[in-house]
C-alpha cells in the first residue's frame, strides 16, 4: 500500500468568505487544507488590505495592522502560490481561517511532521511532486512560493515554502515552518511579525 493511501485521504472542500474553495486532506488524525489560504477577508467579512509597495508593507507592520500581498505583487504568481500574510493577519481576533478551521500552533505542525517521519525527512512527503523535489506522499501538496522579508523585499520563490504558526515567541516574533529545495528537512524557526509568509489551515 502506498504512503498516500495509508497516511492521507483527500476529503471535502472548505470555502472562505471570498468564495474560494480549498481541497482538504487527512494526515494521521489531522485534517489540513491541501493548498495555501487565499482569502482577502476575515471570518467576519472585514477586508484585509493588500500592501504591494514595500513602504506600505512596513508601515502596516509598524502600526500592527493586518496585510497581505502576492509575491512581487504578481497576481499570476498568486494564482499558483496564493497570498502571503503578515503576522498581524494571522493573530487578528476577527479570524483569518474559515469557520471551523484555525491557524495551526507550532505543536500542531510538529504533530504533522512527526507523523510523516520527523523533521529530517517529512518535507519530501509534504512537497508537491510536480513543482520541486518531493513525492507528495502525504497529499499536503506544498509549493515553493517564497516569502516577503522584514523590509518588504521578496525572496526564494521556487526554492522555499514557509508558513506561519499561531504560536508567538514574544511581541515581535512568531514560530514558522519552512521547506527548502534539495532535501527533506523541515525547519522550524521564528520570523518577525512584519514578514510575509503563506498560511495553511487546520480543522478544529
Amino acid at each position: 500500500m502506498s504512503f498516500l493511501l495509508s497516511a492521507a485521504c483527500l476529503t471535502a472542500q472548505v470555502t472562505d468568505k471570498d468564495g474560494n474553495s480549498y481541497p482538504t486532506v487527512k494526515i494521521g488524525r489531522q485534517e489540513w487544507m491541501a493548498v495555501n489560504l487565499n482569502t482577502a477577508r476575515f471570518r467576519n467579512g472585514d477586508s484585509i488590505p493588500e500592501m504591494e509597495d514595500a513602504a506600505q508593507w512596513q508601515a502596516a507592520a509598524d502600526q500592527h495592522r493586518a496585510a497581505w500581498c502576492y509575491y512581487n505583487g504578481d497576481s499570476a504568481s498568486g494564482q499558483k502560490y496564493h497570498k502571503l500574510y503578515n503576522w498581524y493577519a494571522v493573530a487578528d481576533p476577527r479570524g483569518l481561517a474559515p469557520e471551523g478551521w484555525h491557524i495551526p500552533s507550532i505543536g500542531e505542525w510538529t504533530a504533522l511532521t512527526t507523523f510523516l517521519g520527523g523533521d529530517n525527512s517529512a518535507g519530501i512527503k509534504m512537497k508537491a511532486a510536480d513543482a520541486w523535489d518531493g513525492t507528495n506522499g502525504s497529499g499536503f501538496e506544498a509549493l515553493p512560493g517564497g516569502y516577503r522579508n522584514h523590509n518588504g523585499q521578496f525572496s526564494h520563490i521556487r526554492n522555499i515554502a514557509s508558513w506561519w504558526s499561531a504560536s508567538a515567541t514574544d511581541s515581535t516574533d512568531a514560530w514558522s515552518l519552512s521547506l527548502g529545495y534539495g532535501n527533506g528537512v523541515v525547519s522550524k524557526s521564528y520570523d518577525g511579525t512584519q514578514t510575509g509568509l503563506a498560511v495553511r489551515c487546520l480543522r478544529d
